[in-house]
């Protein structure tokens, strides 16, 4: 990770990853990559990780996915993206936690769609994130 002018560059291999860290009132998580998915409404963690951080879990429903339908809760959370220096932090933010494990982090369009400008520079293997001042 690092700065491009005003944004955070990542670097971008195969898969748009993103690192990120997940902190609980009582515990945290290494660093995750996680997934940026233009096409989900909001942030998604795996059951497992929800069960480490020991959130506090409210039912949310069920949604369709490709891989079949899950049941959803919801959390909140603080988030690291990046590294504690140039990253960015999102605080008591509401998340969804999927029942399904076999999934990774998503990080949907809510909040990092709204808050940055992405640019995908596959060919310079990077994707950089620009705060939407």
């Amino acid at each position: 990770m690092t700065e491009d002018n005003t944004g955070i560059v990542f670097e971008y291999i195969d898969y748009p990853l993103i690192p990120i860290k997940l902190y609980s009132e009582s515990r945290e998580t290494p660093y995750i990559d996680a997934l940026l998915d233009s096409g989900g409404d909001f942030i998604v963690i795996p059951l497992p990780i929800a069960r480490y951080l020991q959130l506090k879990l409210v039912k949310a429903g069920s949604v369709d996915t490709a891989g079949g339908t899950t049941e959803l809760y919801k959390a909140s959370v603080t988030m690291l993206i990046g590294d504690k220096e140039q990253g960015i932090t999102y605080n008591n933010l509401e998340i969804h936690v999927s029942t399904r494990s076999d999934i990774p982090v998503l990080l949907g369009r809510y909040p990092i769609f709204e808050d940055h400008e992405i640019v995908f520079k596959k060919h310079k293997k990077q994707l950089i994130l620009y705060p939407i001042k």
